[in-house]
């Protein structure tokens, strides 16, 4: 029986770092801080205290842990919104350009 993580066109690496999320589609691009919990090249999970309506859009900023990699610049849409747990919401994006 396959697995459904053997299905994936893509690697998904599993992360624990701080992101930097920004909010396009409202008119403040309001920033929140956020937990990156996987990372692939079509698509990354993060886990935030809100949750974010589907089809919006975001930046995110990832930080390098190394001088040897640059800084990611991400600009994605929300694909899936799960609760985890009371305040903790598990929000799934695509990703649209990356930078």
């Amino acid at each position: 029986m396959i697995n459904y993580d053997d299905k994936r066109d893509f690697y998904r690496m599993m992360l624990n770092s701080e992101v930097i999320v920004t909010i396009i589609d409202d008119e403040a691009n309001s920033q929140i801080t956020a937990t990156c919990r996987d990372l692939s090249a079509t698509g990354m999970a993060i886990e935030i205290e809100h949750p974010l309506a589907i089809s919006t859009h975001v930046k995110i900023k990832l930080d390098s842990a190394s001088d040897l990699v640059q800084d990611l610049d991400i600009l994605g849409k929300v694909v899936r919104v799960d609760e985890e747990c009371e305040g903790c919401y598990l929000v799934g994006i695509a990703i649209e350009e990356l930078d």
